[in-house]
């Protein structure tokens, strides 16, 4: 695929940019799994490259997050950061089986209050985790907040850094604004010996590319169920955050990505990771979105942050120490502005409030527990939703026809929800001796509303009346018991679709 001169500059300046962005988050998560800022920068390096040849979201970045780093810390305290690897690995093999499955299409089902839900969740949770800089160690070991001097300082920097993103556009487009703001406050910092945190005080990123290994572990049973719990939440983690960060890159570039190829890249580079000392990763909503922010849509863009990285690593690690903490915080305070959907606020209101319950209910436990489990509730809320509204549209229409039998014309679907309401629609002691049920303008969709058929058909020959069912399915045909013979078939009329139900599987 041909690049123009322009795409070539925007991909690799913003290529740039991320790289740098990168630095500080993957030693902050290497920190929080207990793991050296090598073993996170390796993962950056590895996963990012993998997935920007090989994925489905070109433009999109992928490398080590907090998201994963809150789940890996408890197996390296108890077991070490062999183990890690190894789950790393099987992390990956676990993601390549969701994708030969071709299940990341599912992820197309994840309801959009769940997603505004998911991303100002991200929004917030990358704005409060810049926070963490702003506390130092003190002689005792204890983290405090920095004040005095170096807090205003430190904080200063970070607002000019922001402002620079935000003004530089307006007087150039020959390099994104977020580099030409670390470029300018690295600068001034330099220049005037400002003393203030620096990317060094994370820990050094100067060392050599990891070298294959195995993870020096025994493998054997005992082994597989100390990492399969651990291998099984990181590969949800990673899939449920990288897929929805590729449906919101699709929507913000009116582009379609390949969920099921972006799936095995993700697979293939947590099973490279993991034999390279790498803590595996998964799609960055940050720095993705500075990217796409840049313009940066091909896959030059993640090629070359990966490069970039390992750059800084071999070559120019004390160039790169360098650097003001603050010029990157203000880049990711910067992003988490643009990521949050400031105009979901105005759907207050305006839309049906169990869509701003679930939203609020993504954001918040995204917030304060994990993504995953934000992200699984909010779907089985907005099903339990669904199914409750869904349950109330249960109705009949009655009349009676010329022999004097009574006719319920059903509407709406009858499913495990609504079989309640579609019982107590019946007279069943004052109905005349025949009744038809007619289900044309209805649908029967699992077992439970087989049964509830069956239970009327009991009711009625209980109570000496003849029942008559019209307009079912054949699949429903097969299932029902005492019914079955009060069916009247039409087969040029009646409906042909499937039911969920396990005993036609």
């Amino acid at each position: 695929m041909s690049y123009s001169t322009n795409e070539i500059k925007t991909n690799l300046l913003s290529g740039l940019t991320v790289a740098l962005a990168m630095v500080p988050e993957a030693i902050a998560f290497a920190l929080i799994a207990q793991v050296s800022p090598l073993t996170g920068l390796y993962a950056a390096i590895i996963v990012c490259l993998i997935t920007s040849v090989f994925g489905g979201r070109p433009g999109m970045i992928s490398g080590a997050t907090g998201a994963l780093a809150v789940v890996m810390v408890g197996l390296v305290v108890n077991h070490g950061v062999e183990y890690l690897f190894a789950t790393v690995i099987l992390m990956g093999l676990l993601q390549l089986i969701f994708a030969f499955f071709k299940l990341g299409k599912f992820i197309r089902m994840v309801p959009y209050p769940v997603m505004l839900g998911f991303v100002n969740g991200l929004a917030i949770v990358i704005f409060l985790a810049q926070f963490n800089h702003f506390k130092v160690i003190d002689d005792l070991g204890i983290s405090t907040w920095m004040s005095g001097t170096a807090l205003y300082t430190m904080l200063a920097l970070t607002l000019f850094t922001a402002a620079l993103i935000y003004l530089i556009p307006k007087l150039t487009k020959f390099i994104p604004a977020p580099l030409g703001a670390i470029a300018i406050v690295s600068f001034i910092t330099i220049y005037f010996n400002l003393d203030t945190k620096t990317v060094a005080d994370l820990g050094s990123i100067g060392g050599n590319l990891p070298l294959f290994q195995i993870p020096a572990i025994e493998l054997n049973w005992q082994t597989i169920l100390i990492i399969l719990p651990y291998s099984f939440l990181l590969a949800a983690i990673g899939l449920i955050e990288t897929l929805l960060t590729l449906n919101l890159i699709d929507d913000m570039t009116e582009t379609r990505g390949r969920p099921n190829r972006e799936s095995m890249a993700q697979g293939l580079a947590n099973v490279v990771t993991g034999f390279f000392s790498g803590m595996g990763g998964c799609a960055m909503i940050g720095q993705s979105m500075i990217n796409i922010n840049n313009g940066a849509l091909r896959r030059l863009s993640g090629i070359a942050t990966a490069i970039f990285l390992a750059s800084f690593i071999l070559f120019l690690s004390s160039w790169i120490e360098m650097i003001p903490l603050a010029a990157l915080i203000g880049v990711m305070f910067v992003v988490a502005e643009k990521t949050f959907e400031w105009g979901s606020l105005r759907l207050f209101g305006k839309v049906p409030k169990k869509d701003i319950v679930v939203g609020l209910l993504v954001g918040g436990i995204t917030i304060i527990a994990d993504l995953a489990i934000a992200v699984i509730v909010g779907v089985i809320v907005s099903a339990l939703f669904f199914a409750w509204d869904h349950a109330k549209k249960i109705n009949v229409n009655h009349r009676t026809n010329r022999r004097g039998w009574k006719i319920y014309q059903l509407e709406g679907t009858l499913f495990f929800a609504s079989v309640k309401n579609f019982q107590e629609l019946f007279d069943y002691k004052n109905d005349p001796k025949d009744v038809i049920i007619d289900f044309e303008k209805s649908k029967v969709a699992d077992h439970s509303a087989i049964m509830a058929i069956d239970n009327i058909a009991n009711k009625y020959k209980n109570a000496g009346k003849k029942l008559h069912l019209v307009h079912l399915s054949p699949e429903c045909l097969e299932i029902l018991d005492t019914a079955k013979e009060m069916v009247e078939v039409n087969l040029l009329e009646d409906p042909k679709y499937h039911i969920a139900d396990d005993k036609l599987s």
